[in-house]
């Protein structure tokens, strides 16, 4: 892999003049933390999820920048997506950063932060950037830039906060928490240089306290019979896992808004590019977190920085979050190594338009590996990649043989453990919910195609209609001719190196699965 040394031109440069001209930078990046807040609300279907939630936050900045519809995780797990976003590639050139468990950083490839660091920037981060791994959080320079000397507990928070006898005092010392913490890093920039800020907080993960999003937010899970997802089994149990997942979402927006205020007390708002998102799609729930299904990659984006980019645009140009890095270093003047895969939009938020901007922004593409390890053959990683447009999105399952999520009598290792996961194991062989354990747990074509218009549920895989078979063979030439261009193992001949004992452990043969159904051939009990 190609890799090149940091040039720190900051030392050419006098400090006046850069603080002078370059933006700061404030980066407000969710665990787990999805496409929910109210400024979708009216972009999405109306009966959609985000008209049960207010972000004003989110929605202040969106409104005050642009709002991007179609911004994708290159990974629907934690660690190769942060991988990929540090480094502007693509994760499957990370290494063992393209994986969650196992991790390990390799030092020789450049990071944005660490780029930035090199050419002025004072850089700090709180909570979560890159773990698990190790060493943690090195992509951004690991303990040496860390700042939580008021501590952790937000990431917490439904916990810390239900439990607590005042709820009210107790959402106050966690705002004051994040506060402290921001101010701390605000203490070292002083000296008039410009700064990165990386808030990572990790409440939208799991767990979080059963009933809270009610108790706490007042999010009634009734509210959301008939409003989830297709395939998401609409009972009580699984509409009250949702609403509590709505509610850290809430929390994540509060959070936001202090590092808001604190900006615009020190006066230094307006010349900070204050971007908004989240890793993947909503974890513990079937075809969210760890499938490449839009539950599980398509996130939400909202940019501010008043300076250069006009506000209240809603942008559909497709963007990954590894586009995040080339576009930070180009907005803070500093050298983009040629390695990085990802492509700058800062000509897209500098337009001045909305809808459509750049013709080549027509497409991403996502993937994932393993979520857990696994060492015997049913609960190996299930390896994809997939190509996803405005109309349709094609899925390659590269090991059909194996099982998405692992098998049931592993647990489904590649699934959060929650209510909704324990409701859907017991109720698994129930013939009443076939139709929803094959959509989440059984083993998959090796090629999907989905119609996002007229199936933006993506439960009907078109990859053997006879209608489609000339879109299918177009996007699956397409996303080879950028995986064998990007270096993606997957395209290598022979026994993929991420099989390899070295990267998996022991490989232990086991019999195959003889399941090779389409479940969307399964009829949906209401119809649809």
């Amino acid at each position: 892999m190609k890799h090149i040394a940091l040039p720190a031109v900051a030392a050419l440069l006098p400090s006046a003049l850069l603080a002078q001209e370059r933006p700061n930078i404030v980066f407000a990046f969710g665990d787990d933390y999805g496409r929910y807040a109210s400024a979708y609300a009216a972009l999405d279907r109306h009966d959609g999820l985000s008209a049960l939630v207010n972000t004003p936050n989110f929605d202040r900045i969106a409104r005050e920048g642009v709002l991007f519809t179609q911004a994708y995780a290159p990974a629907p797990s934690s660690t190769p997506c942060r991988s990929s976003l540090c480094s502007g590639q693509y994760f499957w050139r990370t290494g063992y950063g393209a994986f969650l468990q196992g991790a390990r950083w390799d030092d020789s490839i450049p990071t944005f932060p660490l780029i930035l660091e090199a050419n002025g920037y004072h850089i700090g981060f709180t909570y979560k950037v890159w773990s698990p791994g190790d060493p943690v959080d090195q992509p951004y320079g690991g303990a040496r830039t860390r700042f939580m000397s008021a501590g952790r507990r937000w990431n917490g928070y439904s916990e810390i906060v239900g439990k607590a006898a005042d709820h009210d005092g107790m959402r106050e010392q966690l705002l004051a928490e994040v506060e402290a913490n921001f101010a701390s890093f605000l203490k070292t920039c002083d000296d008039g240089a410009p700064f990165c800020y990386w808030w990572g907080p990790t409440n939208t993960h799991r767990s979080w306290l059963r009933g809270s999003g009610k108790e706490l937010w007042g999010i009634d899970p009734d509210r959301l019979k008939g409003r989830m997802p297709a395939f998401f089994p609409d009972t009580p149990e699984v509409r009250e896992d949702v609403a509590d997942y709505l509610g850290e979402c809430l929390a994540f927006d509060q959070g936001l808004g202090v590092l808001i205020r604190m900006l615009e007390e020190r006066g230094v708002l307006d010349n900070t590019i204050i971007v908004v998102s989240g890793d993947h799609g909503i974890p513990g729930f079937p075809r969210g977190k760890c499938n490449l299904y839009a539950l599980g990659t398509h996130v939400g984006m909202a940019v501010r920085y008043p300076k250069t980019v006009k506000p209240g645009r809603v942008v559909d140009d497709f963007v990954s979050l590894m586009d995040l890095a080339p576009t930070f270093l180009e907005f803070g003047q500093a050298p983009v190594p040629e390695v990085m895969t990802g492509r700058s939009f800062k000509n897209v938020l500098e337009s001045g338009r909305s809808g459509k901007v750049d013709p080549a922004r027509d497409y991403v593409v996502v993937g994932r590996e393993r979520h857990v390890r696994g060492a015997r053959h049913d609960n190996l990683p299930y390896p994809q990649r997939a190509i996803v447009t405005e109309r349709y999105t094609y899925i390659r399952n590269f090991e059909p043989t194996r099982w998405p999520m692992g098998t049931y009598k592993a647990e489904f290792r590649d699934m959060d453990g929650g209510p909704t996961k324990t409701w859907m194991m017991e109720h698994y062989f129930d013939p009443e919910w076939s139709w929803y354990m094959d959509l989440a747990f059984a083993p998959r074509l090796y090629e999907e195609l989905y119609d996002n218009k007229k199936d933006p549920d993506q439960t009907v895989n078109l990859a053997r209609s006879a209608r489609h078979q000339k879109v299918l063979a177009e996007l699956s030439a397409r996303l080879d001719a950028i995986l064998t261009e990007t270096g993606d193992p997957r395209m290598a001949p022979g026994l993929c190196v991420y099989d390899s004992p070295e990267f998996v452990g022991l490989i232990r043969p086991d019999k195959p699965a003889n399941s090779f159904f389409d479940p969307s051939d399964r009829e949906h009990p209401s119809g649809r």
